[in-house]
């Protein structure tokens, strides 16, 4: 009865489940592909500016280590950007560059992606890419391709962005925004009070393990000339975005006295 009931459930395997598992191997829709040459850069993450103080960074959590290795970008007086998802790194410096020339977000989204020779087209696609822009004036673009992993998507607010990638629903990147929105204070507390509320809405269907922030103005760092008012790595930690919590409170004294 055993070798009998083996048999009908290799029978079921190769009639029906074996080809909708291929079929969806091809369409990429898989949560995870083992043929993917490196783990995608599955994440939420938010860029936004502050009008009052021309502030303007990113802050990014995920399950994967040290994620603000390569995800966000920024120059004081230009912008900053977010690369992830199937992610082509070089995104972020080609954004800032053409921001540096004045192209609007919208436009730089455009020419990066379409400028994109697609290396590798069938294990690291261009059209799984994740990618979002915002100037120095707070205008904001993003761009999620069709291959990125589901829950995949980006929500536009006033003065922000937030994108993300093998999330629990659309709630996360809308938490998000709204979250940025609502909180006063600095725009540190502001990017942080959107991670916790992505998270809070789902976040990484994954998990936990690393967080970033990235704030730029000029001149408004600690020390002379510097335009880094934040720049702080979680990068391997069970409660991320707590631990950047706890390091965006310390510095806070040293941003006041500036």
């Amino acid at each position: 009865m055993k070798r009998i009931r083996m048999c009908v459930m290799a029978v079921v395997w190769a009639c029906t489940l074996a080809p909708a598992a291929l079929r969806a191997q091809r369409s990429g829709s898989f949560s995870t592909m083992p043929s993917l040459p490196w783990p995608p850069v599955a994440t939420f993450s938010i860029l936004g500016y502050d009008p009052a103080t021309g502030e303007v960074g990113g802050a990014v959590q995920s399950r994967v280590f040290s994620v603000g290795n390569g995800v966000l970008w920024a120059e004081a007086g230009v912008g900053a950007a977010a690369t992830q998802a199937i992610v082509d790194v070089s995104y972020g410096p080609q954004a800032i560059a053409l921001l540096r020339k004045g192209v609007k977000p919208v436009d730089v989204i455009k020419q990066v992606w379409e400028g994109d020779p697609d290396p590798r087209p069938v294990d690291w696609t261009k059209f799984g890419r994740q990618f979002a822009v915002i100037d120095a004036q707070g205008n904001v673009a993003a761009y999620t391709g069709p291959k990125a992993t589901e829950w995949a998507g980006d929500k536009q607010g006033k003065y922000c962005t937030a994108q993300g990638n093998i999330l629990a629903s659309p709630d996360v990147v809308s938490s998000m925004v709204k979250a940025f929105e609502e909180t006063p204070g600095h725009l540190s507390v502001r990017l942080l009070a959107a991670l916790e509320a992505g998270q809070m809405a789902g976040g990484d269907k994954r998990g936990m393990q690393s967080a970033a922030m990235l704030i730029v103005k000029k001149d408004a760092g600690v020390w002379l000339h510097n335009d880094v008012v934040v720049r702080l790595q979680v990068d391997d930690n069970p409660e991320p975005i707590k631990e950047l919590r706890r390091l965006v409170e310390k510095g806070a004294p040293q941003r006041r006295a500036r």
